[in-house]
């Protein structure tokens, strides 16, 4: 069977029989990285809010688990306390849910969970869900099934990715990649999975033809740069990830 070459190498990659022509898209979906926190705590229900008001068609969020398997929507594994526990900090992990309460985003805004978040957001923007803490996998599956939310899960981890897709094939999956690959695709290959996001500074053209081929979008992460915008869409990225939302989703392309 004959193989299709990578445009820079002449090493073989994909065979054809892999290959999906992949829909043209418009201009790239514009996803809020952990919500509009530029005034308001990061991965927050009120930055999620913010960042609906503002145009985001995606929320890109982080969860972990805590002790008693409840999902957070928390970017590192540990908490901070504030005021008199500001210098204390406590791995999520070792937790309870109600443990958690004691370390409050700001005041009156607690670490959400993410049944709490799913049910804010509900249809009005794809939320997606990375995975930071191992082993988690099940616990967030449950969640997402459990809502009515339209969600995605990504993850560094791409062993949770694969998992994810082995519990539940219908949900569409990514893989983060924070450096370019020689082979741009093979973590698609090996997961499953339909989402390639990728650090934005490493998209050239054969990563987007790449993942088109394989009928996989292109996910940019994290792009606060207009005039990147203007050179990913140019690519044919399929959406971006930025902390500047608003601009984003009100950008004149």
């Amino acid at each position: 069977m004959p193989l299709i070459a990578s445009r820079s190498s002449q090493q073989n990659y994909h065979d054809e029989a892999r290959l999906i022509p992949r829909p043209k898209r418009s201009t790239p979906e514009a996803i809020s990285h952990r919500g509009a926190h530029d005034t308001l705590p990061e991965n927050s229900i009120p930055a999620f809010l913010r960042a609906l008001e503002l145009g985001a068609q995606g929320i890109e969020l982080d969860v972990h688990a805590t002790q008693d398997g409840k999902v957070v929507v928390h970017h590192d594994p540990v908490v901070r306390g504030r005021r008199i526990l500001k210098k204390k900090s406590r791995a999520i992990a070792d937790l309870s849910a109600r443990d958690l309460e004691s370390f409050p985003l700001a005041d009156g805004i607690q670490i959400p969970s993410l049944d709490e978040v799913l049910e804010a957001v509900r249809q009005r923007a794809i939320v997606y869900v990375e995975i930071k803490a191992p082993n988690i996998e099940l616990l967030v599956v449950r969640c997402i099934r459990e809502s009515s939310a339209t969600c995605a899960v990504h993850s560094f981890d791409h062993r949770a990715v694969k998992n994810v897709k082995s519990i539940f094939p219908a949900i569409r999956t990514g893989v983060l990649e924070s450096e370019r690959q020689v082979d741009p695709v093979a973590s698609l290959l090996e997961t499953r999975a339909g989402d390639l996001w990728q650090q934005a500074d490493y998209i050239d053209e054969e990563l987007v033809r790449s993942a088109h081929s394989l009928n996989a979008r292109v996910v940019a992460w994290t792009s606060n740069d207009p005039r990147q915008w203007k050179t990913l869409n140019a690519l044919g990225v399929d959406a971006i990830c930025t902390d500047r939302i608003g601009e984003l989703a009100a950008f004149s392309w």
